[in-house]
This record gives C-alpha cells, sequence and structure tokens, in this order.
C-alpha cells in the first residue's frame, strides 16, 4: 500500500505535485485542478508560518484558470487521474485540445 507523506496510508495515486485533485471548501462549490507545488518545508513546526497566517501546504492550478491554496485534508485524488509518460514523436495532427481559446483561432 502507498503512503502519502504524512505517512497515512491511501490506494491509489499518492498527493504530489502533478496530480489532479479535488479542493473541497467549506463554502462553495468544489474545485478541481492539478497540484503544482508543495510547501511541506515551510508547513512543518518552525517552518516559516505564522499563526495569523498559516502556510496551506499545497498549491493548486485549478482548471479555470485561479490558483488556490489548501491543506491535505482538503484534497481529495482525481480517481481516474492517470499520468503516462510523454510521447517522444507527438503527431501535431492527433494532439488533445484543451479548452479555451488558441492561437490563429
Amino acid at each position: 500500500m502507498a503512503r502519502n507523506s504524512s505517512d497515512r496510508p491511501v490506494d491509489g495515486p499518492v498527493l504530489t505535485v502533478g496530480v489532479r485533485v479535488l479542493v473541497r471548501r467549506s463554502t462553495g462549490a468544489d474545485l478541481i485542478g492539478e497540484v503544482v507545488e508543495d510547501y511541506e518545508a515551510v508547513t512543518d513546526p518552525g517552518g516559516g508560518g505564522h499563526g495569523w497566517a498559516p502556510v496551506h501546504r499545497w498549491a493548486v492550478a485549478l482548471d479555470d484558470g485561479r490558483l488556490v491554496f489548501a491543506d491535505t485534508e482538503d484534497l481529495t485524488i482525481d480517481p481516474g487521474f492517470h499520468r503516462s509518460a510523454p510521447n517522444p514523436n507527438p503527431d501535431p495532427d492527433s494532439a488533445v485540445r484543451t479548452p479555451g481559446r488558441h492561437r490563429g483561432e
């Protein structure tokens, strides 16, 4: 069984940079995005956080373009997430298009 950084057993993927997650907030809708940074070093006691402005461990780039910060207990790993090795010879005609506007369109 895999373990996450807090040494709690987890099934499936481990919470780390690059993983797709669901961010749960006490108010509003759940948010979906990708973990882009882990601030574990500054969340540990004596790591530089302040009692009046605690540091949240994870930075998450949301699908809507915003950046949010969350603690481990606020995140759920997307069970459908999997990362495959990059294609060394990508075919530009078969590339997956991301939502939004693209240059030349």
